[in-house]
């Protein structure tokens, strides 16, 4: 039974892999998150590697904070990618294959089409910066990896765009969520899957790959809102604005649909449809 090890474990994604966990025992899992793991201390990290000996590492720790990070950028490129080029040479050097995630909004959204593997990012803003540096950090000091951008992630944990809705919702709150900002919602569940089949699979891994997933399927903030809304049966009135109505201190990609073809042929998986994994994860939660 290999050691898989997944660090930032009480965040969305961390805390679907230890729920699954519960009932999944083909892994030895070890969990790892802030207070015990300081993954910006290379001590504790250093430590820790030699205590655990994973054969596999679940990179799901990051600073998320998008508008926040335009004032804490030394945190949010301490956790994004100085913390990341630690832990992928740490794997390298205890060889134990990294799957790291990442995000959409390494792209600047000016493109019209999916976004596949080899389109250029082009990262905008602090948090959008951090996040491709750490992902050219991994390339830099590792060779045996996955990378997984994912995008609009929501669930049962953690502080999401759907637990926000839902609580305005329950208010009867009025309000206003952009529509000329598109993209896909993601399940973290749907995520938790696809990361462990990719540890599954990890001999397929030549060197440093890159992947997109997200749930299928095209959505606006809006569209996105109103579909959660929908299933809740809120009376909630939605009123769909502008960007430019809705200023926030970083920018946003208009348009970063990702195109799943490359991970749906290299997995072998299917992906499923973003309303019917928003109403699974509503009817569990």
């Amino acid at each position: 039974m290999s050691k898989l090890w997944v660090i930032g474990a009480n965040g969305q994604l961390g805390s679907e892999l230890r729920e699954m966990a519960k009932s999944n025992k083909e892994f030895d899992w070890v969990f790892s998150d802030l207070p015990e793991l300081d993954i910006c201390n290379d001590d504790m990290l250093k430590k820790a590697f030699k205590e655990i000996k994973p054969e596999a590492v679940i990179n799901a720790a990051a600073y998320t904070a998008v508008d926040l990070a335009e004032k804490e950028s030394e945190k949010a490129f301490a956790v994004n990618t100085n913390a990341v080029a630690s832990l992928a040479t740490l794997c390298q050097v205890h060889k134990a294959f990294l799957v790291h995630i990442s995000t959409d909004f390494v792209f600047d959204g000016k493109r019209s089409q999916p976004y596949h593997e080899e389109v250029a990012a082009n990262a905008v803003g602090t948090y959008a910066a951090s996040k491709y540096k750490g992902e050219i950090e991994v390339l830099l000091n590792n060779k045996h990896a996955a990378i997984i951008r994912t995008s609009w992630l929501y669930g049962k944990y953690g502080q999401n765009f759907m637990k926000t809705i839902l609580e305005k919702g329950r208010k009867g709150e009025k309000l206003q969520v952009v529509f000329d900002q598109v993209g896909t919602p993601t399940w973290s569940a749907d995520l938790a899957l696809v990361a462990i089949e990719m540890v599954r699979q990890s001999k397929k891994v030549k060197g440093v790959e890159l992947f997109h997933y997200s749930n299928e399927g095209v959505a606006s903030w809006y569209d996105f809102a109103w579909e959660i809304l929908n299933i809740s049966a809120s009376k909630s009135v939605l009123t769909a604005v502008e960007s430019k109505d809705f200023q926030r201190p970083a920018p946003r990609p208009a348009y970063s649909v990702l195109n799943k073809k490359k991970i749906k042929a290299f997995l072998g998986i299917s992906v499923p449809y973003w309303k019917e994994s928003l109403k699974k994860c509503m009817e569990k939660w």
